[in-house]
């Protein structure tokens, strides 16, 4: 697949350096553009013991939360993904459910099961859920900044190419980008609220199975022999 059109990456690092060694072992022409920046906040660690769970949402949570994580050892963690699961295993904790399709369907589980007080360690800039009757604390621990694209973005977007969006704030900067000219681009979200951020226009336009870096990758060589060469 190295002969056609290329794969850009677009997720901050160092989600992004995994995602484009994942993709070139696959056969993809696959280019590293980061967006966005990741960065660690200053948080307070809250007791515990005032909660049932501690909900995930990104790998950039446990990767930056620094030490003060260690204090939350002790709740089971739900974590939405394989690569969030990952991070929260490599930081010590304990990961109790992964979710396969998003925050809201893993809280609608919680909920099922009568988790009623969860931590929710994550971004600054963060998406809404519907909380099921849950008490959920939000507690920014990072932040991702969008960052201006390298002089080879122009040059790659001008062209047929595939695209990533790992999140809503992704697919909406890459749209901003991009602007009314992407008929000849494809994109890949990794969810339906990412794919709605991305708007209308593009050559083509599809959802990953699950909110994972494999799923994405496989619709996206689904894509590329729909993508003009």
């Amino acid at each position: 697949m190295k002969s056609g059109a290329p794969l850009i990456v677009t997720r901050p690092e160092p989600g992004n350096g995994a995602t484009v060694a994942r993709a070139r072992a696959m056969g993809f022409d696959a280019r590293s553009l980061p967006l966005f920046a990741a960065r660690p906040l200053d948080w307070t660690v809250p007791a515990a013991g005032a909660f049932d769970a501690l909900l995930l949402t990104s790998a950039s949570a446990p990767r930056l939360a620094g030490p003060g994580l260690s204090a939350l050892a002790s709740l089971p963690v739900h974590a939405v993904g394989a690569a969030t699961a990952d991070a929260a295993n490599a930081a010590g904790l304990a990961v109790d459910a992964v979710g396969t399709a998003g925050a809201q369907q893993l809280l609608d589980g919680m909920a099922s099961r009568n988790i009623r007080r969860i931590l929710w360690l994550c971004g600054r800039d963060r998406s809404e859920f519907d909380a099921r009757g849950a008490a959920i604390t939000s507690l920014p621990c990072y932040a991702v900044d969008p960052i201006a694209p390298s002089a080879e973005w122009a040059h790659l977007i001008d062209r047929p190419a595939l695209l990533l969006a790992h999140s809503v704030r992704a697919a909406a900067y890459v749209s901003e980008l991009v602007g009314a000219a992407r008929g000849h681009l494809a994109l890949v979200a990794i969810s339906a609220q990412v794919a709605a951020a991305a708007g209308d226009g593009w050559g083509d336009l599809a959802i990953a199975g699950q909110p994972d870096d494999g799923a994405m990758l496989a619709q996206a060589h689904a894509l590329w022999h729909k993508v003009p060469k």
